[in-house]
Order: structure tokens, then C-alpha cells, then sequence
């Protein structure tokens, strides 16, 4: 029995949702342990195609229980509306709990986040605008609002007196907008706290005895390695740590648990937001290559954005498979790059003072850096069909060798389409 972390190898939108999916069947819990609303998961089976924001992954199969973990930033409004629409589109009620130590996502953090971006224009970090980044300045200053605070009216109300104090003064002098009324803000979230009511446990007790049990536990990931930020393109980062080592935090299971690590990442590379991307492509190669990735294109979950797009980039992935301590790989999207007669790969970077480099570097040298190519024979056939690593040509074949020894990981499992039986284990 195991405890499994699937993460992110590069800037997010790697295909987590679909292998998260695939590995729910075999597990007893599926745990969201960081993030918010602010990425999605798309994932298609039996019932549709289904965008998650808020919910794990978990809840198309009814023998997982669902957690949202402590260390996760909820929106409870995004929460019930996804839950409901799941019901509503014929998938049977999915079993969730929710941590008591959660932290609530404010209206007033999600406005804050559109009057600051629209505040910075062209300097802005490319925020989704879900409230993030106030939600956790929140946070970490002491001035959150956790689950179990909603169902305690003289708590709620004297911790939201509190942040309201300095937010006003900005929402009046900085942003022109008119001051929150603390009465509007308590009604609603009394609303919601009882709403949750049903849901809300120890999730800690819950997960730390299913791990003592033996039983199968799946954390589960959002955005990338290179979205953490401590250790991605910062300031263009999430703000909370996207790696495997926050897993058993924001989960609450003890440090020694994990003991596999997936990572995954596309055959290509892909990214929603801005920052440094050095093997972005432009113009109509972009555009070919972003119209054929996956079910519907290359476009955000959640945005709706169309997604940066280039060639598979060993630097960065190398890098990403690094720091998150990935045990193995699920490549993903294999199948797009079947149009090709070449395939061009990022080997290294160049630098603005002429360095070489493997390794990848930190945000400041990342903005005049230019990739190193190389090229591979493509397949020029649809491999949609393939079910095993024999059943694919020669030159893929290959392919997943080459990305296999740059990255020094295994590439356990192989995806050639968006549904859930064109996945391949190796």
C-alpha cells in the first residue's frame, strides 16, 4: 500500500487531472493539499468532459473518499457549484470532506485580485484572478479564515472586523472602490458555513489512521514545478509550493509517507500565465501545434486562455523532475506531435553572456535566454490505437528513450489520447 504524490514536472497543465483519474480506481482517498481554484484538471470518461477547479479528481469513483486538505485555499461558492453540476451531469453523489483547518477564499480576496491586476496593467503577473495571492498575503499575516470559523458567528465576525480594517483604507484611498460592510460579508459566509456543515471533519485524524491502516492514498497536485515560488520563475509563481515536499504539509500525513512520486509532463511543453518561457514558439507554428493539443486544444481550464506553446524542453522538465523528487514519469500528449516530419527538443539554454547551460536557471537569467536545438525523426502516424510500447513506431519509440535519459527518470506511463483507456503502462 502506498501513499502517491502526482505533480507537475513544468509550468502547470501537464495532464495531472487524466492520470490522477486513472490511479483514483486503486485508491482509498484522493487529497487536494494546496492551491485553489485558480488551475483546473480536465478529465474525460464515461460521464463527459468535466473541467475540475475545486474538487479532487477522486470523485467519479465511489470508492474514494474526497479531501480537501488544510492546506488548500477554498472557495466555497466554486466548491457547491462544481459539486452540484458533477450531480446534475449524472455522476452518482462523490464522498468528500473537507478540513476543518482550511482556509476560506473571500469575495473580498477575489476583488482585491482584479482591482490590483487591473491596477498594474502591463506589470501584471498574469493572475486568474480567483483570489489567490490575497488569499495567502491573508494567510500568512495571520488575518485568515478557516473552516471551522464559519460556524462561529462571534469568531467570524471579530476576525473579519480585522482584515476589513486595513482593506477599506486601501478599497478608498489606493483602489477608489467603496468600503466593505462587515454585517453583508457574515451573513453570506454563515450561509455557506452551514451549507458545509456536512462535509467538515478532522481530515488530518482521517488521513494519518488510513495511513497507519495501509491503505492506498493519492495527493494530489496543481499547476508545476516551475510555478513554485520558491524554486520556479518567480515572481511569475503560484504562491503556494507546488512541489511533493508541501504534500504531506498541506495534506497532513507524516513526512515519511510518500513513497512515489509521479510526475508528469507533456511531450511538448505548454503554459498558461506569464514569465520566461525559453522554448516558446510563435506565429503559425504555435498556432498548428496549439489547435492539435489534446481533446480541445491548447487552451487554460480555467481561463479558458489560449496556452503558450513549444517543443519539449529537457531543461526545464530535468529541472522540474528534479525538485519535486519525481520516482517516475507519465508523459502525456505523445500523440500530438504526430503531424511532424521533425521533431525539434530543447537540449540547453544559451545564455546572455554567451554560457552554455544544462541547468536551468534562476528568473533573472531566464528573460535573454535562448534554447539549444536539436532534432528527432518524427512518426507521421496516428498513434491514438496504441495500447502497449510495442504497438508504437520506431521513431516514438525513441522519443520517449531520448526524454527518458535526458530527464534521468523512468517513463512509467505513456498517454496517446484524452480518454482514459489510451494510456499505456511501460
Amino acid at each position: 500500500m502506498t501513499v502517491t504524490a502526482i505533480v507537475g514536472a513544468n509550468w502547470g497543465d501537464e495532464g495531472k487531472g487524466k492520470m490522477t483519474d486513472y490511479l483514483s480506481a486503486e485508491s482509498s482517498y484522493v487529497v487536494r493539499y494546496q492551491g485553489g481554484r485558480n488551475a483546473g484538471h480536465t478529465i474525460i470518461n464515461d460521464y463527459g468532459k468535466f473541467a475540475l477547479h475545486m474538487l479532487p479528481s477522486g470523485v467519479f469513483h465511489q470508492n474514494v473518499m474526497n479531501v480537501i486538505g488544510p492546506g488548500v485555499a477554498l472557495d466555497v461558492d466554486a466548491f457547491f457549484t462544481e459539486l452540484n453540476e458533477v450531480i446534475d451531469r449524472g455522476v452518482p453523489k462523490p464522498r468528500v470532506s473537507v478540513s476543518n483547518r482550511a482556509q476560506i477564499v473571500l469575495p473580498i480576496h477575489r476583488l482585491f485580485d482584479e482591482l490590483e491586476e487591473k491596477r498594474l496593467g502591463d506589470r501584471s503577473f498574469g493572475s486568474t484572478k480567483q483570489g489567490i495571492a490575497p488569499f495567502y498575503s491573508d494567510k500568512y499575516a495571520k488575518l485568515g479564515i478557516q473552516v471551522a470559523d464559519l460556524l462561529n458567528e462571534t469568531r467570524l465576525r471579530s476576525k473579519l472586523k480585522q482584515t476589513l480594517e486595513a482593506k477599506n483604507v486601501l478599497l478608498e484611498h489606493l483602489y477608489k472602490e467603496k468600503p466593505i460592510q462587515v454585517d453583508e460579508l457574515v451573513a453570506h459566509l454563515l450561509e455557506l458555513g452551514e451549507q458545509l456543515r456536512p462535509y467538515i471533519c478532522d481530515t488530518t485524524v482521517m488521513l494519518q489512521e488510513a495511513h497507519a491502516r495501509g491503505e492506498n492514498i493519492l495527493l494530489e497536485g496543481q499547476l508545476g514545478a516551475l510555478r513554485d515560488p520558491d524554486h520556479g520563475i518567480y515572481p511569475f509563481s503560484t504562491s503556494s509550493s507546488t512541489l511533493a515536499g508541501f504534500a504531506t504539509v498541506g495534506a497532513g500525513v507524516p513526512p515519511h509517507a510518500i513513497t512515489r512520486i509521479m510526475a508528469v509532463t507533456k511531450a511538448y511543453s505548454s503554459c498558461v500565465g506569464s514569465g520566461p518561457f525559453v522554448m516558446e514558439l510563435e506565429g503559425d507554428e504555435a498556432h498548428e501545434l496549439r489547435i492539435r493539443g489534446g481533446d480541445a486544444g491548447e487552451f487554460g481550464a480555467t481561463t479558458g486562455r489560449p496556452r503558450r506553446v513549444g517543443w519539449f524542453d529537457a531543461v526545464a522538465t530535468r529541472y522540474g523532475c528534479m525538485v519535486q523528487g519525481a520516482t517516475e514519469i507519465a508523459l502525456t500528449n505523445l500523440d500530438v506531435l504526430g503531424y511532424l516530419d521533425r521533431i525539434p527538443v530543447c537540449t540547453g539554454y544559451k545564455l546572455a553572456d554567451g554560457t552554455e547551460t544544462q541547468n536551468f536557471p534562476v528568473t533573472a537569467e531566464l528573460d535573454d535566454a535562448t534554447p539549444i536545438i536539436a532534432y528527432m525523426d518524427g512518426w507521421k502516424t496516428d498513434i491514438s490505437d496504441a495500447r502497449s510500447f510495442e504497438d508504437l513506431p520506431a521513431a516514438a519509440q525513441k522519443y520517449v528513450e531520448f526524454i527518458e535519459s535526458a530527464i534521468k527518470v523512468k517513463v512509467a506511463y505513456i498517454s496517446v489520447g484524452p480518454k482514459r483507456d489510451q494510456l499505456m503502462i511501460r
